[in-house]
């Protein structure tokens, strides 16, 4: 009765009696959807976290006399979903909590930090909620922003998901795979030996990131990564490639000048060159090889990447800690007889979905072959000499198989 009475009553009065039941919404906030930009246009890497967090439960829309749905009232201080529209901040905001400040996620996010702080800025207003504490130390999480966190996280697995979902769809061994690698093993192995992987799939485009820095393949940095430790990741598969066997090398030059060192107590009379991949580990490696030592007293240089480490000391610059194969890599480079040895086991990495995919399945059988200690005996699990490599390789010529350049004939 109701229905039929109100077909002859002017829209506008229908419309003004429903709205004198309706509950009124604060005039501060709205539910109208704002497109939001990031400050100045900033432009961010590759493709983040892409998802909203769950969704709080509502009641049903309250019903006005006339029987018609009125406005819903707003909570004061809770933001409207459509307010979260810029869901890039929280893939931001998520690499401020891993770097432990604003500094070091700017570094790694290849961005200004005042951009990092403006885009955290917006996401703490679209959130409505303080989420960092900023202080000389860095930022410090909130109880709100430990919260919000799970949130952010469950959003970030969400959207790799979605994206290892789209890599499926290409069933043919063609398109792109990333392999990240420490820069030592990338430069001196896998670079020159690539070329047998193209030759079998031309139409594979291999992105080859060396960085001493390891990636984390379930976050979708790289579809397979190879580690010089094994990774903490529990949703991911492992494989272990071989080892990778250290010791003291020093240059033909080098010797000539300063002696054969024969100890560890000999070192404390040379010059050493340092590859500083992390400093901790670093100073912590020094000061239990030589306790009571500053490093400014031995150390003749300092870098962060392999290939700069070699060709130092290569050419005279001190004495190093390289692979036993190193040798082969170009430079005069002859091995010391010190006590000093490391070894560290090579890991690849992958997740269980990319790994189905045919051209990722393809590089990861590559890989476990390009490491293969049967057939390149310096990834065996003992120590071999590098004197005695060429004895037990039966290969090509070491120079030719690490990409780098004959020693015969050679003048320094």
């Amino acid at each position: 009765m109701r229905a039929a009475a109100e077909r002859g009553v002017p829209q506008k009065e229908r419309q003004e009696e429903a709205g004198s039941h309706a509950t009124d919404v604060p005039a501060e906030i709205s539910d109208a959807s704002v497109a939001l930009q990031g400050p100045g246009g900033d432009q961010i890497g590759d493709a983040g976290a892409v998802g909203a967090p769950a969704a709080r439960a509502v009641k049903p829309a309250a019903r006005s006399p006339s029987g018609r749905a009125a406005p819903a009232k707003a909570v004061a201080g809770k933001p409207a979903l459509a307010s979260l529209t810029d869901w890039d901040a929280a893939r931001i905001f998520l690499e401020v909590v891993r770097a432990g400040s604003f500094r070091s996620a700017a570094e790694r996010l290849t961005l200004s930090i005042n951009a990092v702080r403006r885009r955290i800025d917006d996401f703490e207003r679209q959130i409505g909620a303080t989420l960092f504490t900023r202080d000389v130390h860095g930022a410090r999480l909130t109880d709100e922003g430990a919260l919000v966190v799970s949130a952010v996280e469950r959003m970030e697995t969400a959207a790799f998901e979605l994206l290892r979902a789209g890599d499926g769809l290409a069933g043919a061994a063609s398109g792109e795979v990333r392999v990240a690698v420490t820069e030592g093993l990338g430069t001196f192995w896998l670079a020159p030996r690539l070329v047998e992987f193209q030759q079998s799939f031309p139409n594979v485009l291999v992105d080859l990131y060396c960085a001493m820095r390891s990636a984390d393949v379930s976050r979708h940095e790289a579809d397979v990564a190879i580690h010089l430790s094994r990774p903490s990741a529990l949703d991911v598969k492992l494989v272990r490639l071989g080892r990778m066997h250290l010791m003291c090398f020093a240059s033909e030059k080098y010797l000539d000048v300063y002696g054969v060192p024969n100890t560890i107590d000999d070192l404390m009379k040379h010059r050493l060159v340092l590859q500083v991949a992390d400093e901790a580990a670093a100073n912590e490696a020094f000061a239990s090889i030589f306790p009571g030592f500053e490093q400014r007293d031995l150390i003749a240089m300092t870098t962060n990447v392999s290939s700069a480490n070699y060709w130092a000391v290569a050419h005279g610059a001190g004495i190093g800690v390289f692979p036993t194969y190193a040798s082969a890599l170009g430079g005069k480079m002859i091995p010391l007889e010190v006590e000093l040895k490391w070894s560290y086991d090579i890991w690849l990495s992958y997740h269980a979905t990319t790994g189905r995919i045919p051209r990722v399945r393809h590089m990861i059988d590559w890989l476990v072959e390009a490491f293969n200690p049967g057939k390149y005996p310096w990834f065996k699990d003992e120590f071999i000499h590098p004197r005695q490599l060429k004895t037990v390789y039966m290969g090509e010529p070491l120079t030719h198989l690490f990409g780098g350049f004959p020693m015969e004939g050679r003048q320094d």
